[in-house]
């Protein structure tokens, strides 16, 4: 097999040409911080110059087949023909705000094994605890059973990251510490 070359696309002439054609309000990023902010996650990393459509589908090494994305997401990223995919995609994981989408992945993550949001078990564990939203004093508890959760789980060997199935399961343990320490039998019941 042969050794693709080098891409020659710089990150600067991807933005750029990018900027023309894309809203960056359909990204996770604005302009100002798309040469250093991954274009799907939105995290400050080392950014990856990916391909829309693959070398290895004929894809052409120029802006217009270029987009940025952390090491993360470019392994997730689709590998097809049909340059409209590449883009469907990052705009579906938008987010607004900046170091949020990986915690909102492990949300969903949450949800998809348990069948409820945490936002709905943190909200069952306060009512049976005897709190209508979290007030005084509760935002500091929920902070430090959230700290207590992260350092109860590690990432793969590897990885610099909490895997979502990871941030999930932190959730869980954050979520059944809270009931424990409030007296709140959780999970009320199994799903």
């Amino acid at each position: 097999m042969a050794k693709r070359a080098p891409i020659k696309t710089t990150i600067r002439e991807a933005k750029e040409y990018w900027m023309q054609y894309i809203d960056e309000c359909d990204l996770s990023v604005d302009w100002s911080e798309a040469e250093s902010h991954c274009w799907r996650c939105g995290c400050e990393r080392h950014l990856e110059r990916c391909h829309i459509i693959p070398d290895s589908l004929g894809g052409k090494d120029e802006p217009a087949n270029i987009v940025l994305l952390c090491k993360r997401c470019h392994k997730e990223g689709p590998n097809v023909s049909d340059p409209e995919i590449m883009w469907d995609w990052i705009k579906a994981y938008n987010v607004s705000l900046y170091n949020t989408f990986w915690v909102i992945q492990g949300m969903k993550e949450y949800e998809f094994i348990y069948k409820r949001s945490v936002q709905d078990e943190l909200a069952y564990i306060l009512e049976e605890a005897g709190y209508d939203e979290v007030h005084g004093g509760m935002e500091e508890v929920i902070k430090e059973v959230v700290r207590s959760a992260y350092q109860k789980a590690s990432m793969h060997f590897g990885q610099p990251y909490f895997n979502t199935a990871t941030m999930a399961g932190a959730y869980r343990m954050m979520l059944k510490e809270l009931a424990e320490q409030y007296g709140v039998r959780f999970p009320e019941k199994k799903y």
